[in-house]
């Protein structure tokens, strides 16, 4: 077990049901926000804006609404909501939605402060300027973005999904209340779910696995394995709606500790390409496969029965156990079924998909608990396929 880890995560982080009630009584990082929304209807149908600008008036905050982010968000936002909150005089950002909408805040709060195209910076050109602070209110549980630097965002025209960050992005306060989230949809609630739980069972098993960064992932495991079906069958079950959103938030901060692996960098390869895959489908229909390769290799197998155990097989004693518990939550929660095809890939796509994998994102490569070629990569593509 290794046991030295750098742990600097200054989020304020309000947790809990009501908690977005809070917000103007907090100390806010500066005078006008520039608020973040998606392009959809929920957030302001659900009254989550309304209740937001309401907030930041009380705490004398004014503020303007950029609503044009989509799941998988898009370079050309990120670079639009920048240059608005410039142009708009906004000194913070306030990111309401979800994970898409969490990411890109990383991306406009640096572009409101930097000049250039947004492509580069993905690229590895370092941003000149600190951007402005983010205040970040999760309205779904799975990317736990409201807790760290980075975010994820595609380019369409080059067919690149690409995650970086800048560590002066981490929000500054994120007000995560379990009630916004009781509307989203029983689908998208298992999807978001499994996002959660894959960034904790890549952190168990990568290579820079640490003793703070393997007690905060066990237990956020533990917390979907218990409580994913529930919220799935009943999005009004705010037990169990809490206990996911922790596992959620807290998955953020595992991140800031250990880096996930190739499974994130293959499902982000999937939906480079195929840009209406949801991200936690693209995840659960490889993460099989994925598991089972190191299962195969038996290169970390008590990390294996660890999950094992925390997924609910008490008795586990085999890494074997671990793929068992994981085919059960994906049946417990019917998404044991998902279709590669039903979002038009091709089984002869596999290799493709693979060396975008590496392009994109081969620094999680460097997790893998072994070596994993690009025909390793492609041989679980093709296996997952259906």
């Amino acid at each position: 077990m290794n046991m030295n880890f750098n742990f600097n995560n200054p989020t304020n982080i309000l947790f809990g049901r009501g908690m977005l009630n809070e917000l103007g009584r907090q100390p806010l990082p500066g005078k006008k926000a520039c608020v973040l929304i998606s392009s959809g209807k929920s957030t302001r149908a659900n009254g989550y804006l309304d209740r937001t600008l309401e907030q930041l008036k009380i705490a004398g905050v004014d503020s303007v609404v950029f609503d044009k982010f989509t799941e998988n968000p898009l370079k050309e936002h990120c670079e639009e909501g920048g240059r608005f909150a410039r142009e708009n005089g906004c000194d913070f950002i306030v990111a309401l939605g979800g994970g898409a909408v969490l990411d890109s805040s990383k991306m406009v709060s640096s572009m409101a402060a930097n000049e250039g195209d947004l492509w580069e910076y993905a690229k590895g050109k370092p941003f000149q300027n600190a951007g402005l602070p983010i205040v970040t209110i999760p309205t779904t549980s799975g990317t736990g973005s409201e807790a760290n630097c980075s975010g994820v965002i595609s380019n369409l025209k080059t067919q690149e999904k690409i995650g970086f960050g800048d560590t002066r992005n981490i929000p500054v306060l994120a007000i995560v209340d379990p009630d916004l989230m009781k509307t989203v949809p029983s689908k998208y609630t298992a999807y978001q779910g499994f996002d959660a739980l894959f960034h904790n069972t890549e952190v168990m098993i990568s290579t820079g696995l640490n003793l703070l960064s393997e007690a905060i992932a066990l237990s956020a495991i533990e917390n979907v394995a218990a409580y994913l079906p529930r919220a799935v069958r009943d999005g009004s079950d705010m037990e169990a709606r809490e206990h996911i959103a922790y596992a959620s938030t807290v998955a953020g901060i595992t991140m800031n500790l250990t880096l996930t692996t190739a499974e994130h960098s293959m499902e982000h390869s999937m939906s480079a390409y195929h840009h209406n895959l949801p991200h936690g489908a693209g995840l659960i229909m490889i993460s099989k496969e994925f598991y089972q390769f190191f299962v195969d290799k038996h290169v970390c197998d008590e990390r294996f029965i660890k999950m094992a155990k925390a997924m609910g097989i008490k008795n586990a004693d085999k890494p074997e156990d671990f793929i068992t518990a994981l085919v059960e939550l994906q049946k417990a929660c019917g998404v044991d079924n998902l279709k590669m095809s039903e979002y038009g890939f091709e089984k002869d796509e596999a290799m493709t998909l693979a060396r975008g994998a590496r392009s994109m994102q081969g620094l999680l490569y460097t997790s893998n608990p072994c070596e994993m070629t690009d025909e390793d990569v492609a041989g679980i593509f093709e296996k997952s396929y259906h």
